[in-house]
């Protein structure tokens, strides 16, 4: 790890909001290898902060339970922390578009419940986590996450103690939200998968990438910016044939095509045509400047300026044993 993250956490106090899940997991696990001095793990989920507590057995972590549609619990735990991580939110694209008022109230109304509370308690840095999904958004969960974006770049523009920084990712691999768990249950349970459609295309990594992506946002990220993974993309198609060669009976295993859900798309946007003239290419990901006027100056020149329109699913499409090689490196076939 790069010396100047570890010195810019060594010490510090973390707040997680949705900590307990996978990616809060992964992110705990990378900061204490880091030094800091406490994380705080705020969520709903009483059965997973116990199993957090189990798993990591340290005394750098507080789990605190609460609600991020709650700000009175939210300033109270976030008091004194010099991070917040924002991974809160209600995001099943189903559940989303049968009970919007919910993700409305959770992933909106709570997201600008953090945000008053950290500008309020002039926390150093607010990073919060986004979605392709966020990019012309098909689906009430896309949509919030959309809105949830401009709340953040709009609070660093008047912020004056606080960085506000966004993490737009794709799929990550084993996550509650991911297919994969799914496919597995089915190829083992029913020998059975059902896609939407041969032709979709999703982006996909593994969590300790975005996880570290996150920090490195944390770290070198100076308010209103987007960082985006390098990150490929696969079809569908051929992650579910893979869940059935390895966990179903390759004799009788079968692939069935339903057809897309509402609010489903075939394929996934990380950066809009619009966003491509403000995004600067590094070396392990991208970062969107904002295109609104923001308090800080920008050193756009330290990046390179990107060829591509747009960068969509379909267009940096990987292949099905290069999936093989991830999905086996990271133990999701056996």
């Amino acid at each position: 790890m790069d010396t100047t993250i570890i010195s810019r956490f060594t010490g510090k106090t973390v707040f997680i909001a949705g900590g307990s899940g996978t990616w809060g997991n992964e992110l705990t696990k990378q900061l204490l290898d880091l030094g800091v001095e406490q994380i705080r793990i705020f969520s709903r989920g009483e059965i997973a902060q116990v199993n957090m507590r189990r798993k990591f057995l340290s005394q750098r972590i507080k789990c605190i339970i609460g609600d991020v549609r709650d700000y009175d619990a939210v300033y109270s735990a976030m008091q004194g922390a010099d991070y917040v991580f924002n991974l809160a939110a209600l995001k099943h694209v189903g559940i989303c578009e049968e009970q919007p008022q919910e993700a409305l109230k959770t992933n909106v109304d709570g997201t600008r419940n953090m945000i008053k509370a950290a500008t309020e308690l002039k926390i150093s840095k607010f990073i919060f986590a986004s979605t392709d999904k966020a990019i012309y958004p098909s689906n009430l969960y896309g949509m919030t996450k959309g809105l949830c974006e401009r709340l953040i770049i709009q609070a660093n523009a008047i912020a004056e103690n606080t960085d506000f920084i966004c993490v737009r990712s794709g799929n990550i691999m084993g996550s509650s939200g991911s297919v994969i768990p799914l496919f597995i249950q089915m190829a083992k349970e029913k020998n059975v998968i059902n896609i939407t459609d041969n032709r979709m295309t999703r982006f996909f990594l593994p969590v300790k990438h975005v996880a570290k992506l996150m920090i490195s946002a944390a770290s070198f990220g100076i308010g209103g910016e987007i960082f985006v993974p390098k990150m490929p993309s696969f079809y569908i198609k051929d992650l579910a044939e893979l869940m059935l060669e390895y966990h179903g009976d390759s004799d009788t295993m079968k692939l069935n095509e339903v057809g897309a859900r509402a609010g489903e798309k075939l394929h996934e946007l990380l950066v809009s045509p619009h966003e491509s003239d403000y995004t600067r290419e590094f070396p392990d990901f991208f970062v969107i400047f904002p295109s609104i006027p923001v308090n800080r100056i920008h050193a756009t020149e330290s990046g390179r300026e990107v060829t591509f329109e747009q960068l969509s699913s379909s267009d940096v499409l990987a292949t099905k044993n290069y999936l093989k090689d991830v999905l086996l490196d990271n133990g999701f076939l056996q």
